[in-house]
């Protein structure tokens, strides 16, 4: 089956595209086909993952599956959510969100540094596809007081992944793909997919 992966982050399409690889699908970037990115103004994960799917189907004709996640942290009221990538600001890169996180966070103490990653999937047959498939991963850990590690994207440097006693930018590709909020919400959309 062939399917438009809607996600204009490179890092985060690599991911995407390993963990879609043991169903063996003709998985095509959205950038293959000059998909204008919709404005993200929804207002949970849900809504900005339908977004995306939606257009990337509607634009392309094909199958779309889109991810919206970002990290929620406890004491800052769950902020970044939605608007991670542009915690500080539009075209922020992730070096800037990750010190904007770190000033917000600097008089936190260790007991309340407490945050979850979180990834919602969709994945829609056409773009009025009104029965999409969502699936929804949480990744439990807390905000470090400074970065750590040279893998992964965006927080992952300053998110501390306590099951594994370390940094997620520590963690091997594919131990961090298996364990993550992206891995548990596409190994649960994987599931659904066999079902179809």
């Amino acid at each position: 089956m062939k399917l438009v992966l809607a996600s204009g982050n490179a890092k985060k399409a690599k991911e995407l595209t390993a963990l879609l690889a043991p169903l063996g699908l003709n998985v095509h970037l959205q950038s293959m086909f000059n998909v204008v990115q919709p404005p993200e103004d929804g207002l949970t994960f849900v809504e900005n993952a339908l977004i995306k799917a939606r257009a990337a189907a509607l634009q392309t004709g094909l199958p779309a599956i889109a991810d919206d996640s970002g990290l929620v942290v406890d004491a800052l009221a769950g902020e970044p959510g939605i608007y991670s990538a542009r915690y500080a600001g539009l075209g922020a890169s992730d070096a800037a969100n990750n010190d904007k996180l770190l000033a917000a966070m600097h008089d936190v103490p260790e007991a309340e540094r407490s945050a979850r990653f979180v990834s919602v999937v969709v994945y829609m047959r056409h773009a009025h596809d009104p029965l999409p498939l969502i699936a929804q991963g949480i990744w439990e850990g807390r905000i470090l007081t400074s970065a750590v590690g040279e893998g992964g994207f965006g927080y992952d440097p300053l998110f501390y992944v306590p099951t594994h006693g370390c940094a997620s930018a520590q963690l091997d590709a594919s131990e961090k793909n298996r364990i993550s909020h992206r891995g548990q919400s596409m190994q649960l959309l994987l599931k659904q997919l066999e079902a179809l």
